[in-house]
């Protein structure tokens, strides 16, 4: 260890909601807290600064009544039971093979709910305000808080306060290695600043909360495979995501955990720049791929239980893309335009040959597509606002088992649509307190994770919790980061 070093209590790497739930936490407990930041100031907050920041609640103090239920429907993948079996024991009776399995620790979660609430207060003591404010899903199955102001009040609310309460910030300033004492404790880490000036700190914690690494085309390849060309990050905060605070600790020993093979999708228009430009209208058209052809269930249910599982296969498509193909019968819609935040038109023709043309698909092979859909299109009542069994006549594949209406009223819209990440599912295995957990089911001392740097979701994600886990366990790992330095 260098001797000149800067010394502190706490070091976190990462200024999002985690990192920011961290230090201060850690700084009401009276620690000295040293916070890095990859960005410049003015672009501080990684992906909290650019997102609605959506949380799984139907009121401040308590969670959906789904959200355990989700998080268990989607803890792994073919687990085996004779291990499962073991988490009905107290956590420290576990084998170190089930402590680090590839799976979502079910007492992890349990904290996560009950921890909900008691931290949207704690944000709340910060000049944070919450409500149910309308959100892009016109049809859902969840309620849905937010901080009134988005991510980016939470992120100026909490870096505000922590800057005046003595946290030192290191801007443009990127953490590359953790180093340990003689018995294998985190006392710092090692990193590189403004024109790749060498940097050290020291201190009695660490805390990573550096996000995923959906802002890394190289680990994306490695992870997902060549057709990660096809995806970007959802905001720009996600460009900052680079996956260094992962690597780290998996370099020292860390148990990985979560899906490393996928991410949360969203279904973005690519020729938007705009912040989180989704596009989720697609469940009252159809979606068809360059060929020209349909693919896909648009609405086996309301949108914001569907639109990850179907944009995932949209990547899936030829060149990644596919086209929600619409006609002006989607004025019957009140205020679709809310769940569309490009900042680019439609693509309008008169006539679906002229639509064809203009996106580049085959006009026979999309004339047929919306023929054969349209004949297979019931009568009924189009019911908007609800799911309305309008579906597909038996024997037509892929049926569409909602607001299932022909596409023939000029002028007919369309919508690019790509695979957005807007960050990736893997991650380092955490205990209740946020502790790192080693290769084995050991606690590595002095390591500390929150954020996206956990991994938590296999599956489907649980909608509007990633911004909620930030800050519960950001605030868990605070506590015990400034504790350890006691």
């Amino acid at each position: 260890m260098n001797g000149n070093a800067a010394a502190f209590d706490v070091v976190v790497v990462g200024c999002g909601i985690a990192g920011l739930s961290a230090a201060a936490t850690a700084l009401q407990a009276g620690a000295r807290v040293a916070i890095l930041e990859r960005s410049v100031k003015e672009e501080r907050g990684g992906n909290t600064r650019w997102t609605e920041a959506l949380l799984r609640m139907k009121s401040d103090t308590q969670v959906s009544d789904d959200f355990e239920t989700h998080f268990s429907t989607n803890a792994g993948h073919y687990l085996d039971p004779e291990l499962i079996a073991e988490t009905a024991r107290d956590w420290e009776n576990w084998s170190g093979i089930v402590k680090t399995l590839g799976f979502t620790d079910p007492d992890v979660i349990t904290t996560f709910a009950s921890s909900a609430g008691p931290t949207v207060a704690w944000l709340k003591s910060f000049g944070v305000k919450f409500d149910f404010l309308p959100t892009y899903f016109i049809t859902a199955c969840q309620p849905r808080m937010a901080p009134i102001g988005g991510g980016l009040a939470l992120v100026e609310a909490l870096a505000g306060w922590c800057e005046k309460n003595g946290a030192q910030f290191f801007y443009q300033t990127t953490a590359r290695e953790l180093t340990q004492d003689g018995g294998g404790a985190v006392v710092g880490l090692r990193g590189f600043s403004t024109g790749h000036k060498p940097i050290e700190l020291r201190a009695s914690a660490v805390v990573l909360a550096s996000g995923g690494f959906e802002g890394n085309p190289e680990m994306l390849t490695h992870y997902l495979g060549p057709r990660a060309r096809y995806i970007r990050p959802v905001a720009r905060g996600g460009y900052y995501n680079k996956g260094e605070g992962i690597r780290m600790a998996l370099s020292i020993g860390a148990a990985p955990c979560g899906d490393y093979g996928s991410f949360h999708a969203e279904p973005l228009d690519p020729r938007s720049g705009a912040t989180e430009p989704v596009i989720m209208v697609f469940n009252y058209g159809i979606l068809v791929n360059r060929l020209g052809r349909r693919f896909v269930n648009e609405a086996p249910a309301t949108v914001d239980a569907t639109y990850e599982a179907i944009t995932r296969i949209i990547y899936e498509q030829p060149d990644g893309i596919a086209y929600c193909i619409l006609d002006a019968k989607i004025d019957d819609v009140p205020n679709w335009k809310r769940s569309v935040r490009s900042d680019q038109p439609a693509i309008a023709a008169g006539s679906l040959p002229e639509l064809a043309d203009k996106l580049g698909i085959d006009a026979s092979e999309l004339a047929a597509t919306v023929g054969a859909y349209n004949a297979a299109c019931p009568t009924g009542t189009f019911k908007p606002l609800e799911l309305d069994a309008l579906a597909t006549n038996p024997g037509y594949a892929p049926r569409k088992t909602n607001w299932a209406r022909r596409i023939e009223k000029p002028p007919f819209l369309a919508f690019p649509i790509i695979c957005g990440n807007c960050f990736t599912f893997g991650g380092l295995k955490i205990d209740t307190a946020a502790r790192v957990l080693n290769s084995d089911g050991g606690i590595i001392p002095g390591l500390y994770a929150a954020g996206e740097t956990i991994g938590l979701y296999y599956g489907t994600y649980a909608g509007a919790t990633s911004v909620l886990r930030g800050a519960v366990f950001g605030r868990i790992a605070g506590a015990h980061a400034a504790a350890k330095a006691s």
